[in-house]
């Protein structure tokens, strides 16, 4: 039984050239399906590793009881003073709270690609800001000066916006900001941000003395729990405290898994196509091998051998549509930078990852196309009457 199958399944494979325009339609088309469920994968995963991979348990971010994001969040000077003096707060050689209060506004920009506007994130900070940000550093220029309109941006936003050049000025609303610096985080969310001094930022968008978010360093493991359950306990606080790390992996969580959401189904439906596609090919392949088929029936092979050799025939067609798709998919789409809206409300620079959890998902998709596509063509195959032969 086994020669049986591998010498039908040798011939099955060798006569493929023989139906070439019909065997390359379906490893195109199968090609396709996966490429499309790539592309869409590739977005979610590199979306999701930005903004997940972005932040440190060793740093907490305080907002707004409820508020989920910085937008929606607000307080008072008096709040930040007494996080300043709250326990589970690292402190500096001077004894000072390793502390960033920070403001959040939406500006507007331009992408480059479509000319399109788009929403950016200024951020107003002070000089403690660098610090509790993983991997921080000015790559072209300086950082801005206190009390001026002066602003640096991630590279994030150089890549993706026009208009933000180093030593230029830029008009964002009614204000215009001098590009003095350039930084990087190491490709995480806050390279798709503007930062400037939190007092300009105050004034010039009529904050008053409000600020949105506090970011702090925690002292050792035992910090997050301190700061909680001092938060907690004092009743003129109203915040929500959770590690940096958690907050952005629940603001990557949602948009991610959309993103997913709408890929798989698009890629199942146009697998359906792809199926009937390679039910076509495979029953012109069985149809076209009618005499051999019965030929062989009538020296003695099994019905068993000539269905196996022509599943195998649809399942090889679909792995290298799978790896054609695989492949492409690869090399146009991962690496390549896009933004997107992000948890706030404004776009959030990433660039696509196809990853080899994705291919392999992709090519299992392939196999099950050319398993449905290839069953009843191979069960037509093992049914063939030996006077077929005389046909």
């Amino acid at each position: 039984m086994i020669s049986q199958i591998l010498a039908v399944t040798s011939i099955n494979l060798r006569s493929i050239p023989q139906r070439w325009g019909m065997s390359l339609a379906t490893i195109l088309s199968i090609a396709l399906v996966v490429g499309v469920l790539l592309g869409f994968l590739a977005m979610a995963n590199g979306f999701r590793a930005t903004v997940s991979g972005t932040g440190s348990e060793q740093i907490a971010v305080l907002l707004r009881a409820g508020s989920q994001a910085e937008l929606n969040s607000g307080f008072g000077r008096d709040t930040v003073r007494l996080i300043e003096t709250a326990p589970g707060v690292a402190r500096d050689d001077d004894g000072n709270a390793i502390l960033s209060a920070e403001l959040y506004v939406i500006t507007d920009a331009t992408k480059r690609s479509t000319g399109n506007d788009a929403s950016l994130s200024l951020r107003g900070v002070d000089d403690m800001a660098p610090r509790l940000r993983e991997n921080f550093q000015i790559v072209q220029g300086r950082m801005f000066s206190e009390g001026s309109n002066e602003i640096v941006v991630g590279e994030g936003v150089i890549r993706e916006f026009s208009g933000f050049d180093l030593d230029t000025t830029i008009r964002m609303g009614p204000n215009e900001w001098r590009i003095v610096g350039i930084f990087s985080t190491g490709g995480s969310v806050f390279d798709s941000e503007i930062w400037a001094d939190i007092g300009t930022v105050q004034n010039l968008y009529n904050r008053g003395a409000s600020y949105q978010s506090i970011r702090v360093e925690l002292d050792g493991e035992g910090g997050l729990e301190a700061l909680r359950q001092y938060v907690e306990d004092e009743p003129r606080l109203d915040l929500d405290v959770e590690t940096e790390k958690e907050f952005f992996a629940q603001s990557a969580g949602g948009l991610s898994n959309l993103i997913m959401y709408l890929g798989w189904p698009l890629a199942i439906i146009m697998a359906v196509g792809a199926l009937a596609g390679a039910w076509n090919a495979m029953y012109a392949s069985v149809d076209s091998r009618i005499r051999e088929i019965a030929t062989l029936r009538t020296l003695g092979f099994s019905g068993f051998a000539a269905f196996v050799g022509t599943l195998v025939e649809s399942l090889m067609l679909a792995f290298i549509g799978g790896l054609v798709g695989a492949v492409i998919t690869y090399f146009v789409f991962d690496g390549v930078s896009a933004s997107t809206l992000g948890g706030s409300f404004t776009q959030v620079v990433f660039s696509f990852a196809v990853t080899p959890a994705a291919v392999v998902s992709g090519v299992i998709l392939a196999l099950l196309v050319g398993l449905l596509g290839g069953f009843f063509p191979a069960l037509r195959a093992s049914r063939v009457p030996l006077l077929e032969v005389h046909g």
